[in-house]
């Protein structure tokens, strides 16, 4: 079967694009002004933050779910802050939610004129991001991380190891040997392939990301709170570079899928919030939930007691989903989205609000709340 040759493809250098966002102006900073919610939000905002509160007095989690805009609307002060003072315990995000964010920090800047730059060839042809993120996961999956982690080590410790071929050899050969090999082996083979077919010279790489202080992803490093990467393959720009490998992205998000799903099995009592994921965040969830079930119900009862929040700002139809899941003649049955969540136990609510003013809103009603 035919592929493309990405090597062929000709990258160009991330200084040169013309981005559209620069974090230094539109951070948003935790403590400041918020757009006021309508009674009826500031009412679920009030909600959620009292089952926020009551989840981490018991030491249960609170999960945070969400999409590329959360960053790009300048919301990564707001997630530090929250992972910072012990608020969230797992944070998942997809692949360009990663994306911007390392940008952000590489470069200050993030976002291109995606129908433009597809006419000239240029969209997500950027040097810097697709080689340093792609050897982020290649070397950390050597370490045992997954595509989240890696990224925020990079970001945090502002460099990157790329070992000798002969050392990945003697490893690899080493591991072969054993009787049970473990999924090292495949990390090993991975990146032995990428740096001697890529031309990466092996050695200390210094990566400065002078933005770093708008990470969450490095935020979550320093913190030690899990965030989860869950992409998908062709989704992203870095799928344009030549040194993107199938292997390693594969077993970064693999291992990613499985420390969230770690985490839904502890969720009852707790709380997962998500924002602006339509598609990742319900997917991912009822797998994990499945699973978290099918091991509770091996020694007792399935996860019970949990609520799910979901904000974002397409109309929700006027339905309330606590009280139900609406009949198939009304508009509220066709947001997807709710809909799995609906199915899935626990109690459901839904938010329409600017992402913006819902979690300056929740995280500002913490800390009243708190003090």
């Amino acid at each position: 079967m035919p592929r493309l040759n990405r090597r062929q493809l000709q990258m160009h250098p991330l200084r040169e694009r013309v981005s559209k966002l620069a974090i230094a102006e539109i951070a948003v900073r935790p403590d400041g002004p918020a757009p006021a919610l309508p009674p009826h939000q500031a009412g679920q905002v009030a909600r959620l933050v009292e089952r926020i509160r009551a989840a981490r007095a018991q030491d249960r989690p609170v999960m945070l779910t969400y999409g590329a805009h959360l960053i790009k609307n300048g919301l990564g002060p707001v997630l530090i802050a929250l992972l910072e003072e012990g608020w969230v315990t797992h944070l998942a995000t997809n692949g360009a939610g990663s994306i911007h964010d390392w940008e952000f920090a590489y470069l200050g800047r993030s976002s291109e004129d995606v129908r433009a730059n597809v006419a000239r060839g240029q969209f997500g042809t950027w040097e810097e991001t697709g080689r340093w993120i792609n050897l982020a996961l290649a070397a950390g999956g050597l370490d045992g991380l997954g595509y989240g982690a890696s990224v925020g080590a990079l970001i945090a410790e502002e460099h990157l190891e790329i070992p000798p071929p002969a050392a990945l050899r003697a490893q690899l050969a080493a591991l072969a040997a054993t009787e049970a090999p473990d999924e090292t082996l495949g990390a090993l083979a991975d990146a032995l392939a990428l740096i001697t077919t890529g031309g990466v010279e092996p050695g200390h790489y210094r990566v400065p990301h002078p933005h770093q202080r708008f990470s969450v992803q490095a935020a979550a490093a320093r913190v030690g709170v899990p965030l989860t990467v869950h992409p998908g393959i062709g989704y992203d720009i870095i799928y344009t570079h030549p040194l993107n490998s199938g292997g390693v992205i594969g077993r970064a998000a693999v291992r990613d899928f499985l420390s969230y799903a770690d985490s839904v099995s502890r969720l009852t009592g707790g709380v997962h919030l998500t924002v602006g994921s339509a598609i990742m965040a319900p997917m991912i969830f009822e797998k994990s939930l499945s699973m978290a079930n099918n091991l509770a119900r091996q020694i007792g009862p399935p996860l019970t007691d949990y609520l799910l929040v979901v904000n974002d700002i397409q109309a929700g139809g006027d339905w309330d989903w606590r009280a139900g899941e609406p009949p198939m003649d009304h508009p509220a049955y066709y947001l997807r989205f709710c809909k799995t969540f609906h199915r899935m136990g626990g109690e459901l609510d839904y938010v329409q609000a600017d992402n913006r003013a819902f979690l300056v809103g929740v995280y500002q009603a913490l800390t009243k709340s708190s003090s």
